[in-house]
């Protein structure tokens, strides 16, 4: 069985009720609801949630909402698999095929086509745990600046100032988009981000971590330019 959780919690302090809040004319939960859904990928499409309009939000956009997530696991100390290993243990995801791929509410810009790539990446390797969405920073980390306490500037790595951008090894962050992954890996909250996670390298343009107002308006200048696209 494919199962899809959208982790969607009510307490968001920074952007309040950011996950029902519009976004391009939809609550921001619709969008990745929908990308799940036109991905054609997934047996259910389960949201986790704590909040009763969420919930309500959710199955009005064709998600099922089959159980309530317990406060513990709500506050802002819960941990994304802790939350999935939940979702796991309710919807009884116990045979050795079963695959969930976890997509948070806040990626309005996911596309049914990432989902299906992601799924592919993890079908490839059967002794991969999960296959995680990443981009690649967009400046070498290796000329990161530190701001001293005397307010001078300073390189974090003084002896690769001379070193051509190209020589550099690239690097890459968590998109914060999706994570495909084995019910059993989850099960065992085994770390995400660990050994046995494969990347699925998405383009920056159509990703963007949405926890402040300013993340807010990134993200819509940038959805403009994905539908600009033809994306989502």
């Amino acid at each position: 069985m494919k199962v899809c959780v959208i982790p969607a919690r009510g307490g968001s302090k920074r952007i309040p009720r950011k996950n029902v809040r519009d976004f391009a004319g939809r609550p921001m939960l619709a969008w990745p609801i929908d990308a799940a859904r036109r991905s054609g990928l997934f047996d259910r499409i389960v949201v986790s949630t704590d909040d009763d309009e969420i919930a309500q939000v959710a199955r009005g956009w064709g998600a099922e909402t089959p159980f309530m997530r317990p406060p513990e696991l709500a506050d802002d100390h819960a941990t994304t698999v802790a939350v999935i290993a939940h979702a796991v243990q309710e919807l009884r995801l116990d045979a050795p095929d079963d695959l969930v791929c976890c997509l948070y509410a806040t990626a309005p810009m996911i596309r049914a086509d990432d989902l299906r790539e992601g799924l592919q990446v993890l079908s490839r390797d059967r002794s991969a745990s999960y296959a995680v969405s990443v981009v690649r920073f967009e400046y070498p980390i290796e000329r990161a600046l530190r701001i001293l306490p005397s307010g001078r500037l300073a390189l974090r790595d003084p002896a690769l100032v001379n070193t051509r951008s190209q020589e550099l090894e690239p690097a890459y962050h968590d998109a914060g988009q999706f994570y495909w992954g084995r019910a059993e890996a989850f099960r065992q909250q085994e770390p995400m981000l660990g050994p046995n996670a494969l990347p699925v390298l998405l383009p920056s343009w159509r990703t963007a971590d949405i926890d402040t107002p300013d993340d807010w308006v990134r993200a819509e200048l940038l959805f403009q330019i994905a539908r600009q696209q033809g994306t989502p």
